[in-house]
C-alpha cells in the first residue's frame, strides 16, 4: 500500500494527498511532527529531511529539486492519471513555479499567523525556530501586523487564475491536470486554519475550488 508520509498543513503534501484521493487508490497516511523529520530521514537513507515522502512497498520517493515534481509524475505513471499530457509540457512547468513560488510565499505567511492553533505545544518551539531562522526573529508576529496587506496581495496573486478559469472548469481545459492539483495545494495551505476564504470577487475560482474537493478519477 501506499503511504504518505506528511505534515497536514503543508501545500505540498495537501497536492500529493489531493492526487490520492483523486486516483481512488488505496492510500495511508502518516502524520509526523513537523519538528521531527527522523522517520523521513531514515526512510530516505540520510538523503532527504522535507515532506513529503511518499513509501510505495520497497519504493521511496522523494523530491530531487525545488521544482522536480518527483512524487506526483511518479503517481501519474504508476495509477495511469494522465496529469502530465505532452501538449502542455513546459506550460504547466512555468505556471506551477508561479503557483510554488508568488502564490504560496503569501499564503503560507496568513496561514502561519495561527500556528498556535495547529501546531501542537510540544512542537511549537521547533516551528518558530525555523520559521525565525529563515525569515529572522519575530517574523510571525510580523505578518499579524501585515494581515490585511498581506491578503490583498493574495487577491491580486489569484487574479491569473480566475481569468483562467472564466471558460473552463479547470485550468488548462476540462480535466483536472498536474496544475489544479498544484494551486489546490497551494490553496489548502492558505485556507487550512479555517479563518480564510477565497475572495468572493474570484467566483470562478472559488467554483473550482470545490469541484477539486470532489472530482475523482475516470479511466
Amino acid at each position: 500500500m501506499i503511504e504518505l508520509i506528511q505534515v497536514p498543513w503543508s501545500p505540498y503534501c495537501i497536492v500529493q494527498r489531493r492526487i490520492l484521493e483523486y486516483s481512488r487508490a488505496k492510500f495511508k497516511i502518516i502524520n509526523i511532527p513537523n519538528g521531527d523529520r527522523s522517520l523521513v530521514w531514515k526512510l530516505s537513507r540520510q538523503r532527504f529531511y522535507q515532506v513529503p515522502l511518499l513509501k510505495d512497498g520497497k519504493s521511496v520517493v522523494f523530491e530531487t529539486g525545488d521544482n522536480s515534481q518527483v512524487i506526483s509524475k511518479y503517481l501519474d505513471s504508476k495509477l495511469g492519471l494522465g496529469l502530465f499530457p505532452a501538449e502542455w509540457e513546459g506550460v504547466q512547468s512555468l505556471i506551477w513555479r508561479y503557483f510554488e513560488n508568488d502564490i504560496e510565499g503569501v499564503g503560507f505567511k496568513l496561514n502561519d499567523i495561527y500556528c498556535e492553533e495547529m501546531v501542537p505545544v510540544s512542537d511549537r518551539l521547533g516551528f518558530v525556530r525555523h520559521k525565525e531562522r529563515k525569515f529572522g526573529r519575530g517574523c510571525i508576529e510580523q505578518w499579524r501586523k501585515q494581515q490585511n496587506e498581506l491578503l490583498a496581495q493574495f487577491d491580486d496573486l489569484l487574479l491569473p487564475c480566475e481569468e483562467m478559469l472564466f471558460n473552463k472548469p479547470f485550468l488548462l481545459g476540462h480535466n483536472p491536470l498536474f496544475l489544479d492539483f498544484n494551486l489546490f495545494g497551494m490553496l489548502g495551505n492558505f485556507l487550512y486554519s479555517g479563518h480564510y476564504k477565497i475572495p468572493a470577487r474570484h467566483t470562478s475560482l472559488i467554483e473550482w475550488y470545490g469541484r477539486m474537493r470532489k472530482v475523482k478519477f475516470s479511466a
